[in-house]
């Protein structure tokens, strides 16, 4: 293996690492390897979507010249033990680390383990925006749509965690870098490098563009965040007010909840084999993407730029979390829509339809 060795559990932590490798050398053609090129290692997941993702990824980055590692990391008993002893060696030698979960309880015991000298965080979506702020305040790392107290695991993996953020601190000896679409306050020491989807574009489209509108699925039920018949009456009321034909699910989205979608609101639920960043791209897509605050308000803006789509976000109400939410969650929702790029239009709760009454989107 490589200096430079990316870990990676989902695909668009995937995409990231190939969009952070193309900056190293943004001139080289299709299937010429980057420079440096980063190995990767797929610590693999257990849900089909997320897996079957992951394996259209691994291609799409062997074709750009990249080393990739299927690693079976949660495939029953004994899997921990023997993922540790095999990446052991090329953790000891790398001379820099590229993660996409920094939250992720896998990457946490791989960098309590071994200290690299230079460590590059890419995005696994808006998660990145808490964990630049938890740093910074020098928190320790809780997932936002968590309740703060410590659970019986979370209390023997503390030590771990705690040891796990300063490693993921700048220090004598080691650089920090966040590689990320999303607006971020750095913390002292650490770099932000802006990830403008520049090789997405380089690689696809531009896209055929439908009359309608597409909308974007969120797992807010999935995570205990939004309530779930909030959730399937807002998606019926978009649908109807923007023509939407489509709505793309998140790779984490259940069963139960996308066939009522579909029976209630008669929308095509279509399950993306790669991420919505890609496919948006590749086309074809409405010329209205509308979406509940997620990475891609932020995302594909980028992806899509110059391409004459319109994305939209909706504003989650206050009565559509559940009682079991997160204090903190809706400060940070209202944060992801908050900071969408300016030509992202914010739709309420009323233009939503949450209040039986529809209303219009307003330009930021």
């Amino acid at each position: 293996m490589t200096g430079q060795l990316a870990f990676v559990e989902s695909p668009v932590q995937l995409l990231n690492v190939l969009e952070w490798a193309h900056t190293q050398a943004p001139d080289r053609a299709p299937g010429e390897p980057p420079a440096p090129a980063p190995t990767v290692v797929v610590l693999s997941p257990t849900d089909p979507m997320s897996r079957g993702q992951l394996r259209r990824m691994a291609q799409l980055a062997r074709d750009e010249g990249l080393t990739v590692h299927w690693q079976e990391a949660r495939g029953g008993r004994g899997a921990l033990v023997r993922t540790l002893r095999q990446l052991a060696p090329p953790l000891r030698r790398a001379e820099r680390v590229i993660i996409g979960d920094p939250f992720s309880r896998y990457v946490q015991l791989l960098l309590s383990l071994f200290s690299p000298r230079h460590l590059t965080v890419v995005d696994d979506g808006t998660a990145t925006m808490e964990f630049a702020a938890q740093l910074g305040r020098g928190e320790r790392l809780v997932r936002w749509h968590r309740k703060g107290n410590l659970g019986p695991r979370e209390l023997v993996l503390a030590p771990v965690t705690t040891l796990a953020r300063r490693r993921l601190a700048p220090a004598r000896g080691r650089t920090v870098e966040i590689f990320t679409s999303l607006p971020v306050e750095a913390p002292a020491g650490v770099e932000v490098t802006e990830n403008s989807y520049a090789w997405t574009r380089a690689r696809f489209g531009p896209p055929l563009l439908t009359g309608g509108a597409d909308l974007v699925g969120t797992s807010l039920v999935e995570t205990g965040v939004v309530d779930a018949d909030h959730y399937a009456r807002v998606v019926a009321e978009l649908a109807r007010a923007h023509g939407a034909t489509r709505y793309f699910a998140h790779r984490r989205e259940s069963a139960e909840k996308l066939h009522r979608i579909a029976v209630e609101t008669g929308l095509q639920v279509v399950r993306p084999d790669l991420p919505l960043e890609l496919i948006a791209r590749r086309g074809p897509i409405g010329r209205t993407v509308v979406s509940f605050p997620s990475t891609v308000v932020h995302t594909l803006p980028l992806a899509l730029a110059g391409t004459g789509v319109k994305v939209a976000v909706i504003e989650v109400a206050p009565e559509w979390l559940r009682a079991t939410a997160s204090p903190r969650a809706q400060g940070f929702l209202s944060g992801v829509a908050g900071t969408a790029a300016h030509e992202v239009d914010r739709l309420t709760a009323r233009a939503a339809g949450a209040a039986g009454a529809a209303g219009a989107p307003g330009a930021a």
